[in-house]
C-alpha cells in the first residue's frame, strides 16, 4: 500500500513564542530555524508576525536570507493580516514568499471583532490574495476561531470555502484557536469538509487547552488533512499547542499509512535547545523528551526487562537519541542497582549487593533522587565502613545566622554511655569539632588531626546530589582517611568524623 504524505509545520517561532515569558532574539530564531529545516526536516517552518517589531523584522530577514541561499525559503512562513497591503508590503522588505493570512473563521469573530459582513471580509480578502499574487507571493488562509464557527455558525463556513475554493490560494488552515475539540467533533467537522472540498489542502492546527490536541490531532489525520501545525515542547498561547515530539512518535506508531519526514532521533536534542533557551521547563513525565519517561523506578520493572523486556514498549529511547535508564531509590530493588552496576562496569556478589540496596533504600528515605554516579559513592560508604561501631553521634543541632558564629550542639555514645556539648566555631563543622573535643578532653583522649577535607558530588549532578566527604586524620601512631555520604555536606562530614571516632575507639 503506498503511503500517504504529510506536511508538518512547526510554528514554534510563532505560534509558540506566545508561550507567556517567551521571546526569542534574531539569533536563536535562525538557530532553530536551521535546525528545524535542515536536521529534523519539518517540511515547512512558521516563524513570525507581520508588523510586531524591529525584533520580529530583524529576525525574519537574517532567516529568509539563509533560506534564499540554500533553498529553503518556499518552506518559510510569516502569519499576515487583512490590513490594505501593509502585511505584504512587510513580508517583501523582509524577504519572504509565503503568507499565512489571518482571517475570521467564525460569524462571531467577524461581527463582534471587525464588525463586518460576510461579503466585505470576502472582498478584503481577495484584494490581499490579489496583492500578494501581484508580488509572486504564495498564500495560505488561516480561518481564525473556525472550530467555534463550526459549532455555531456552520453556513457562514462553508459560504467561506465555497469562497476560498476558487481562490489562488495553496493551503486552508483550520486551527482549533481555543482548544475546545473533542476526537469525535475532529472528525465529525473534517470528514465533511474534506468530503466537499476534495481539491483544497487542508492543515490542522491544534490547541490542548482540555489536553487532548494529541488525540484530535490524529483524528484529524485519520480524517484526512494534508498538513499538521506542531510546536516543540507543546509551547503556545495558555496550555500551548500540539506537540511535535508526541505527535510524530503517534503517527509513526499507529498510522502505518501515513509518511512523514521527521528526523525522529533529533526531537529530544531540538527539544533540550528551546527549553535551554526559553526557560520553558519540560515537564519530567511530558511523552518523548520529558527527564523521566524513559526511567524504570521499580525494582520488579527493571526485573521485568531482564526477561525478554516484559516492560518495553515501541517506544525505545534509542528511537529518540536516548537511554534507558533505571532509578535509584526505596523502590529499587537490586534489579536496577544491578542494571546501574552493569552500565558503570562494577560487579558486587549477592553479600555487597544485599548491603548496597539497603543503604539506597535508607538514602531514598531521604532524599528524593539518585542517580547512577551517586553509586560508586554509595559503594564505597557502605563497604568501606567494617570498623565496629562502639561511638555512636545519636544527634546534633547545626545553627548558622548572619552576624552570628555558628554553634552546635552534640549528643554522643560512647560504649554505650551519653555525653552531650555544644560550642560555637568559625563554620558549622568547625563548631562541630569544638563540641566534641570538649566531649573527649576530658576523658584524657587526644583526637587525631584534620589534615585534609575534600568534598565532591558526582558529575553532571545538581545541588541535590548526593556529596562524598573524605577527610584525612594523622594521629601520632598513623595517617588514614575516612568518608561519609550524604545530600548534605556537613552531615557527610559528620558521619566521615563518626567512622574515625570508631576507629581510634578500637
Amino acid at each position: 500500500m503506498k503511503k500517504r504524505m504529510l506536511e508538518i509545520m512547526d510554528t514554534t517561532l510563532r505560534d509558540g513564542e506566545q508561550t507567556s515569558g517567551v521571546s526569542f532574539s534574531a539569533s536563536e530564531k535562525l538557530t532553530l530555524a536551521k535546525l528545524l529545516l535542515q536536521e529534523l526536516k519539518v517540511d515547512r517552518i512558521e516563524i513570525a508576525s507581520a508588523r510586531v517589531s524591529d525584533g520580529e523584522f530583524k529576525a525574519v530577514k537574517e532567516i529568509t536570507s539563509w533560506a534564499h541561499q540554500n533553498n529553503f525559503i518556499e518552506k518559510v512562513e510569516v502569519l499576515t493580516f487583512v490590513d490594505g497591503g501593509t502585511s505584504i508590503q512587510w513580508m517583501q522588505d523582509a524577504g519572504a514568499y509565503v503568507q499565512n493570512l489571518l482571517t475570521k473563521g467564525s460569524l462571531n469573530h467577524l461581527k463582534y471583532q471587525l464588525k463586518q459582513k460576510p461579503a466585505e471580509h470576502f472582498n478584503n480578502i481577495q484584494q490581499t490574495i490579489k496583492q500578494a499574487g501581484d508580488k509572486g507571493f504564495k498564500t495560505n488562509v488561516y480561518l481564525e476561531d473556525w472550530s467555534n464557527g463550526m459549532r455555531h455558525s456552520e453556513s457562514y463556513v462553508y459560504d467561506y470555502l465555497d469562497f476560498l475554493s476558487e481562490q489562488p490560494i495553496e493551503r486552508v488552515l483550520l486551527p482549533d484557536t481555543l482548544g475546545v475539540l473533542t476526537p469525535e467533533l475532529t472528525q465529525s467537522y473534517l470528514n465533511s469538509i474534506i468530503d466537499r472540498y476534495p481539491n483544497l489542502h487542508f492543515d490542522f492546527h491544534g490547541h490542548n487547552d482540555y489536553d487532548l490536541s494529541v488525540a484530535n490531532t490524529m483524528e484529524a489525520v485519520k480524517a484526512g488533512v494534508s498538513g499538521l501545525h506542531l510546536t516543540v515542547n507543546g509551547m503556545g498561547e495558555r496550555a500551548g499547542n500540539a506537540p511535535l515530539a508526541s505527535v510524530v512518535a503517534v503517527i509513526n506508531d499507529f498510522l502505518p499509512e501515513i509518511q512523514i519526514n521527521i528526523n525522529e532521533d533529533s526531537l529530544f536534542k531540538v527539544s533540550q535547545l528551546v527549553a535551554t533557551l526559553t526557560g520553558f521547563r519540560i515537564p519530567a513525565n511530558k511523552p518523548i523528551v520529558g527527564e523521566n519517561v524513559f526511567t524504570q523506578t521499580a525494582g520488579i520493572h527493571a526485573d521485568g526487562d531482564s526477561k525478554k523486556n516484559l516492560y518495553f514498549n515501541a517506544l525505545l529511547p534509542e528511537r529518540f537519541g536516548r537511554k534507558r535508564k533505571y532509578a535509584l531509590g526505596k523502590t529499587s530493588g537490586k534489579a536496577n542497582i544491578q542494571k546501574n552496576l552493569h552500565e558503570l562496569g562494577l560487579t558486587l556478589n549477592d553479600d555487597e549487593l544485599k548491603k548496597v540496596t539497603q543503604r539506597i533504600i535508607e538514602l531514598g528515605d531521604k532524599k528524593e533522587r539518585m542517580t547512577a554516579e551517586d553509586l560508586p559513592f554509595i559503594i564505597s560508604d557502605v563497604l568501606g565502613n567494617n570498623v565496629a561501631s562502639r561511638v555512636k553521634i545519636k544527634s546534633y543541632v547545626l545553627t548558622h545566622s548572619k552576624g552570628l558564629r555558628p554553634t552546635t550542639s552534640v549528643s554522643v555514645e560512647i560504649n554505650g554511655k551519653n555525653y552531650e556539648q555544644n560550642a560555637s566555631g568559625d563554620g558549622q563543622y568547625d563548631a562541630f569539632w569544638n563540641a566534641l573535643q570538649k566531649i573527649y578532653h576530658p576523658q584524657h583522649i587526644d583526637l587525631p588531626k584534620l589534615v585534609d577535607y575534600a568534598v565532591r558530588i558526582p558529575p553532571g549532578s545538581n545541588s541535590d546530589a548526593l556529596c562524598e566527604t573524605t577527610i584525612t586524620w594523622k594521629s601520632d601512631a598513623k595517617e588514614f582517611t575516612t568518608r561519609g555520604l550524604d545530600s548534605d555536606q556537613t552531615v557527610a562530614a559528620i558521619k566521615a568524623t563518626e567512622k574515625m571516632l570508631n576507629i581510634i575507639q578500637n
